[in-house]
């Protein structure tokens, strides 16, 4: 299984699924409220359902890819801190940026990755699952460090870390695989272009697909 393959399911999986659990959670509300699960858990078990209904709509999602992106689109936008983590791939580049750019930006990145990315999710063969390692305080409050392994029939585990912070509900800023950070690979090649260019211009490269982002940047397969 490739970074790519592997960045594309631990970053579906629990974005898309967190989202419905809310909404239950609203209807199903009573005088006695149930606590709030804590954020390893809502990775672990709302990524075990998501898995699931993947595999169970896996021959619709192949057939018809705009049900699928309906579906990721759907569920992800609203637990993915897209701002926030934008905002440290820009890294210096962002200083003085106008949030309107930050958003431009970070709307063009998560709409590439995802346009690229998300039929992967309908490739992943066996059934891989999700354990929860620990859940660790960062430094500063800025959150929590989710970790986890994905568990693959015949193969080792994959280590995998969550970035999370408390913006309005438990939200994934940065993804860890095997210890490489989405937010530092996608720093590093974002940097060359963001010295040529202006954000809203290295957006609309992202848009129209000339500037790709690889998930994989060590060309790992």
């Amino acid at each position: 299984m490739n970074r790519a393959l592997i960045l594309s399911l631990v970053l579906a999986l629990p974005l898309l699924a967190v989202a419905p659990v809310a909404v239950h959670a609203q209807q199903a509300a009573t005088p006695a409220a149930t606590p709030a699960a804590t954020p390893g858990k809502q990775v672990v078990d709302n990524g075990t359902r998501i898995l699931t209904t993947l595999q169970a709509r896996r021959a619709e999602f192949q057939k018809n890819p705009t049900a699928l992106r309906t579906f990721i689109d759907s569920e992800l936008r609203s637990v993915f801190d897209r701002e926030y983590a934008a905002k440290l791939v820009l890294g210096p580049h962002g200083r003085g940026a106008s949030d309107a750019d930050v958003k431009l930006f970070a709307d063009a990145m998560t709409d590439n990755l995802m346009q690229r990315y998300g039929a992967a999710l309908v490739t992943i063969e066996g059934k891989p699952r999700i354990r929860l390692k620990s859940e660790t305080p960062l430094p500063g409050g800025r959150g929590v460090k989710v970790s986890t392994e994905v568990l693959r029939e015949g193969g080792n585990p994959i280590p995998v870390d969550y970035l999370m912070r408390d913006n309005g509900g438990w939200k994934i800023f940065d993804v860890m695989v095997e210890g490489v950070s989405y937010v530092q690979t996608f720093r590093s090649q974002f940097d060359a272009p963001l010295r040529q260019k202006s954000i809203a211009q290295v957006a609309a490269d992202l848009r129209a697909g000339t500037l790709q982002p690889q998930a994989d940047a060590d060309g790992a397969h």
